[in-house]
């Protein structure tokens, strides 16, 4: 594609922000979704005239269905949808509350559904389109105790994109579904994490959000269904995998 129309959610801080601004400075015209509307204005200003600021709350369904609608009026079509938004919880496993849960899956999952249900039609429509999912390497291998929630979120995430590509490809194969899987990103995910937890910047072998945002932009050049952002990644979940495993004797 060349100067593809591309929505990014999460798109005032982090990983989204670095994304937006190396696909403005690639030609792609994007539009940023995110809740905290000056931040987020701030950033499209950055970004030049071919950025789109929306301000919304993409756990809430009505809101994604907008920003989908809103950029297709603005840019009549939309090539490639980044669910990005995401927070942690710091919380053992045994200490889990039901309002915990909820909220976890709201952030994680249903922001994510919600995007990917609201551009589909579109992209059925073109017989065309792909949709990024910015997962985490939590969701292949729950080292991170204190993540138990997050953990498991990003799991559901990992099968809802696996299952909703096998779904609309059987169909539309021009309709792409990637999953990313970041490690630690030096960003404030930790420090914004409910109830609390470490800064993310203060754990060893942790990228930055551009280096991110770098390989989320060659996942859209290439369409691949599922990449890390780190070297020795795939490695380290087959690792886990073999090790932890075994068939019946």
């Amino acid at each position: 594609m060349t100067n593809p129309v591309i929505v990014v959610t999460g798109a005032s801080s982090g990983i989204g922000e670095a994304f937006a601004r190396l696909a403005a400075s690639k030609g792609a015209s994007v539009a940023l979704v995110a809740r905290r509307g000056d931040v987020l204005k701030a950033v499209a200003a950055d970004c030049g005239a071919n950025a789109f600021a929306i301000v919304a709350d993409v756990t809430k369904r009505n809101e994604v269905d907008r920003a989908c609608a809103e950029t297709i009026a603005r840019f009549g079509h939309i090539d490639v949808w980044i669910n990005n938004v995401g927070q942690g919880i710091t919380r053992n496993p045994s200490e889990l509350t039901d309002d915990d849960i909820d909220a976890v899956m709201q952030v994680n999952v249903k922001s994510a559904l919600y995007g990917m249900q609201a551009v589909l039609p579109h992209f059925k429509s073109r017989g065309a389109g792909q949709v990024i999912n910015v997962s985490s390497m939590l969701g292949r291998t729950p080292f991170a105790v204190i993540r138990s929630a997050y953990c498991g979120a990003k799991h559901f995430l990992n099968a809802l994109t696996a299952t909703f590509r096998a779904e609309v490809q059987a169909t539309h194969p021009g309709i792409q579904f990637s999953l990313v899987s970041p490690g630690v990103v030096r960003t404030d995910f930790g420090l914004n994490a409910m109830h609390g937890g470490p800064d993310s910047r203060s754990f060893p072998m942790s990228q930055s959000a551009e280096e991110v945002a770098a390989v989320i932009w060659q996942v859209v050049e290439t369409r691949s269904p599922d990449v890390y952002t780190r070297a020795g990644a795939k490695d380290q979940v087959l690792g886990y995998l073999v090790g932890l495993t075994a068939d019946p004797e």
